[in-house]
C-alpha cells in the first residue's frame, strides 16, 4: 500500500505540471493571446443577449407596446450575439486544439529525445513497459490538460467574470449573493483534490505497472509457457488489474458525490435566494425585467462552474501524468550528451602513437561497498586484437560498460588514443568505437536500413561493410537484397546471420576501435569461423577487443587477458597461458575442451 499524497505533493505536482504546460507551449504564446482576445469578445456578446431581453420586457412585452420591427431587431440581436459567441468559440476550440497536439507533439519529442540520452545506468533499473507510457500515455494525458486548461477553464472564467459585472451592474446587492457560489464552489474543488488526489497518482502509477507487466510477458511468452508460469503470471496482472480497478473506484465515488450532484444543489439554493429575495420587494415592471435577466445571468454563472469542477476529475489525473513525464525529464542525462561535448566543441587530436586503450588505476562498483574491478591496469596497441575472458562475475562486461561510456568509474581513467575518455565528444566517440551486442538488436525494417542505422551512408560502403563482415552473400541472396525486410527483431534471420548484420552495422561506421561483447556466444560452430575469419581480416587496420565466453573465438588474438574476481589475473598470447600450469585460462580451456 502506497503512502498518501501529502498536500506538499499535490502541489509540486500542480505546479511541475503547469511549468510543463507552460513551456511546451511557449513557442505558440501568439496563438494562446489571440484566443484569449477573442473568447473575451464571446462573452461580452453573450453578456449582452439578456440585456436585450431585459429590453424587450421592460420596453414591449409589459406597457404592451407592440413595436413589431423594433421588438423584431431585439429578437435578432439576441440570436445573432449568441450565434456569435458560440462561433467564436468555435473558432478558439479549433485554436487552442491546435495548440494543444503541437504542444504535445513537441512534449514527446523531448520526452524520446532525453531517454536516448539518459545514461544506461537508468535503464538497469528502469521497466520498458513504464516508459512506453510515460512516453504516450501520460503525454497523451497532458494533451487534456492544454484542452481543459486552455479552452474550458479559461472560457468560462471569462464568462463567469464578464456575467458577474454585468449582474453588478443591474443590481449589486443580488451579485454579492450570487458570488458567494463561488467560495462553495472552491471548497468543493478543494474537498474533491484532497479525496481523489492520492487515488489518481495510484491509479496512474498502477497503469503503469500493468504496461509493464504486459510487455514484459509478451516479451518473454515462449520462457512463460515453457516454465509453466503462465497462470502465476496472469494472476499477478489480476492482482495489479484489481488494484488499479479499486483506485479508479475511489476517484468515481469522489467524482458522484462532489462534482455535479453538488453543484446542481448549490444552483437550486441560488436561484430560491434570488427569487425571494425579488419576492420580498413590489415588483414593477422594471423589476421584473431584472429578474429576468438576473435568471440568465445565474445560469451563465452557474454552468460555466459545473463546466470547470467536472474537468477536475481529468484534470487530476492529466496533473499527475505531466508530473511523471516531467520526473522523466528531470532524471539527468548520461555525461557525454553534456553541452560541453558538443560535436563542434575543440577536439585535441588523437596520437597515431599511443595506445589505443589505455587504463589506469580502474576501480568501480554498482552498488557502493561491493567493487566489481579493482585497481585495473592495461594497455592495447592500435590495431591489436585483443580478447578478455574469465568467468561469470569477473567484470568482462562491466569494463566493456566502462568502455563504452555507459557507467563512470569511481577512480582511475581511461584513455582512448590518448584522450581522456571524458574529453571526447559523444559524437566522435560513437563513431570511432563500433560494438557487436551478445544479442543482435536489429529494426522491422530492410537489411540496408539495419546496416546504415540512419546515418545517410551509401549504398558501396554499407555492401564494403557487409563483405567485410561476411554477410553480403547472404543479404544479395534474399529476394529484394538490401531492401529485402527483415521482419520483427530479424525474424527471417538465423541468429548467426542477425550477429554478422550487427557486424556489418559495426564496421559500416569504419571506427577505429570495435568492442565485442560475446558476439559468438548463441551462434554455431560454422558461423564462429566465419566471424573468426571477418575478426582476422581487421586484424592491423582495426583495434578488435572481444569479450569472449567461447575460448575457440579469440584463440588466434594478439594477447589474450584474463579476469578474475575483477582482477588481471593472466595475460598473454594463447600459447603462453597454456604453458602456465594450473593457470585459470588453462582450466577455462580444458573445461570447453571437454564440454566439446
Amino acid at each position: 500500500m502506497q503512502p498518501e499524497t501529502s498536500r506538499t505533493d499535490i502541489r509540486n505536482q500542480a505546479r511541475q505540471a503547469f511549468g510543463l504546460l507552460r513551456r511546451a507551449a511557449h513557442p505558440d504564446r501568439k496563438h494562446l493571446a489571440w484566443a484569449i482576445l477573442w473568447l473575451v469578445v464571446a462573452a461580452g456578446l453573450e453578456v449582452l443577449g439578456p440585456l436585450l431581453g431585459k429590453k424587450l420586457i421592460d420596453e414591449h412585452l409589459l406597457p404592451h407596446r407592440a413595436d413589431w420591427p423594433r421588438m423584431a431587431m431585439l429578437l435578432a440581436g439576441v440570436l445573432v450575439f449568441s450565434w456569435s459567441a458560440s462561433w467564436l468559440r468555435y473558432l478558439q476550440l479549433v485554436r487552442l486544439s491546435g495548440l494543444a497536439m503541437r504542444s504535445v507533439q513537441r512534449l514527446r519529442e523531448w520526452v524520446f529525445g532525453h531517454v536516448l540520452r539518459l545514461p544506461m545506468a537508468f535503464f538497469d533499473h528502469a521497466i520498458t513497459g513504464q516508459l512506453v507510457s510515460r512516453v504516450t500515455n501520460d503525454t497523451e494525458a497532458v494533451k487534456r490538460l492544454y484542452i481543459q486548461a486552455l479552452f474550458v477553464i479559461l472560457d468560462s472564467g471569462i464568462v463567469v467574470l464578464g456575467t458577474t459585472a454585468a449582474m453588478a451592474w443591474l443590481d449589486w446587492r443580488l451579485m454579492l449573493i450570487v458570488l458567494a457560489l463561488v467560495p462553495a464552489v472552491l471548497f468543493i474543488v478543494w474537498l474533491y483534490q484532497r479525496l481523489s488526489a492520492p487515488a489518481v497518482t495510484r491509479a496512474r502509477a498502477l497503469r503503469s505497472d500493468i504496461n509493464g507487466q504486459m510487455a514484459e510477458s509478451i516479451g518473454g511468452m515462449s520462457v512463460l509457457q515453457a516454465n509453466n508460469a503462465a497462470q502465476r503470471f496472469g494472476q499477478r496482472f489480476a492482482d495489479t488489474n484489481a488494484a488499479h480497478y479499486k483506485a479508479r473506484v475511489a476517484e468515481l465515488r469522489a467524482n458522484a458525490l462532489l462534482l455535479r450532484p453538488a453543484l446542481d444543489l448549490l444552483n437550486v439554493i441560488l436561484l430560491a435566494v434570488v427569487i425571494y429575495s425579488f419576492g420580498q420587494r413590489a415588483m414593477s415592471s422594471v423589476e421584473v425585467g431584472v429578474l429576468y435577466a438576473f435568471i440568465s445571468y445565474i445560469t451563465r454563472v452557474v454552468e460555466p462552474l459545473i463546466q470547470i469542477t467536472m474537468q477536475f476529475s481529468s484534470l487530476q489525473q492529466a496533473i499527475v501524468a505531466a508530473s511523471r513525464v516531467n520526473a522523466l525529464l528531470a532524471e539527468p542525462e548520461a555525461t557525454e550528451h553534456s553541452a560541453g561535448r558538443a560535436a563542434g566543441a575543440p577536439q585535441r587530436v588523437a596520437r597515431q602513437d599511443a595506445p589505443a586503450v589505455r587504463v589506469r588505476g580502474l576501480n568501480f562498483a554498482y552498488v557502493p561497498g561491493q567493487p566489481v574491478l579493482h585497481d585495473l591496469s592495461l594497455e592495447i596497441a592500435q590495431g591489436a586484437f585483443v580478447g578478455v575472458v574469465g568467468h561469470t562475475g569477473s567484470g568482462k562486461s562491466t569494463l566493456l560498460s566502462l568502455l563504452l561510456r555507459y557507467y563512470t568509474p569511481a577512480s582511475g581513467s581511461i584513455e582512448i588514443c590518448g584522450e581522456p575518455l571524458a574529453a571526447i565528444s559523444n559524437e566522435r566517440f560513437r563513431a570511432e568505437v563500433g560494438l557487436v551486442p551478445q544479442d543482435p538488436f536489429l529494426l522491422a525494417a530492410s537489411a540496408r536500413e539495419n546496416i546504415d542505422m540512419g546515418r545517410g551512408l551509401p549504398q558501396e560502403r554499407i555492401e564494403e561493410a557487409a563483405r567485410a563482415a561476411h554477410a553480403h552473400d547472404f543479404i544479395a541472396a534474399l529476394e529484394q537484397g538490401y531492401d529485402t525486410p527483415l521482419g520483427e527483431s530479424g525474424s527471417r534471420l538465423s541468429t548467426g546471420q542477425k550477429q554478422l548484420v550487427a557486424i556489418a552495422r559495426a564496421l559500416a561506421g569504419s571506427p577505429r576501435i570495435l568492442l565485442l561483447d560475446e558476439a559468438t556466444s548463441h551462434i554455431d560452430s560454422q558461423t564462429e569461423q566465419v566471424v573468426q575469419e571477418a575478426l582476422d581480416e581487421l586484424r592491423g587496420r582495426v583495434t578488435v577487443i572481444a569479450i569472449a565466453h567461447r575460448l575457440s573465438t579469440i584463440r588466434s588474438a594478439d594477447r589474450i587477458i584474463v579476469l578474475n574476481h575483477g582482477r588481471i589475473a593472466e595475460s598473454g598470447a594463447h600459447e603462453e597461458l597454456m604453458r602456465i600450469d594450473g593457470g585459470l585460462y588453462q582450466r577455462l580451456y580444458q573445461l570447453q575442451q571437454l564440454a566439446a
